[in-house]
């Protein structure tokens, strides 16, 4: 079973998040933007599996966030400066960054 998330904040250009097994995670905004799930970033497979991933273009913009929101129990919604707000990181996803199985 992946641990929840406890405490989550944005500290300067990072997201701390504190796991209910203690284990204490940081990120840099920019990773996150650019492990970004959403279709538009990360593209959708068709019927068999397969699909490209597309063009993403960022700016200086696409690295601040807004603002944020706990979607249900089970994920972290960000807004980011440039105005893209359709990525849910479920919390099983950010748990995978964190130890590098995603």
């Amino acid at each position: 079973m992946t641990p929840q998330i406890r405490q989550l904040q944005v500290i300067g250009n990072e997201l701390a998040i504190v796991w209910s097994d203690d284990r204490e995670t940081y990120f840099s905004l920019e990773a996150l933007r650019k492990a970004c799930p959403c279709a538009v970033c990360n593209g959708e497979p068709d019927v068999m599996g397969r699909g490209d991933k597309p063009q993403v273009r960022y700016t200086p913009a696409s690295f601040q966030l807004s603002s944020y929101e706990m979607v249900g129990g089970y994920g972290w919604q960000p807004t980011w400066a440039d105005g893209h707000s359709t990525g849910i990181y479920s919390v099983n996803y950010l748990r995978r960054l964190d130890t590098g199985d995603a």
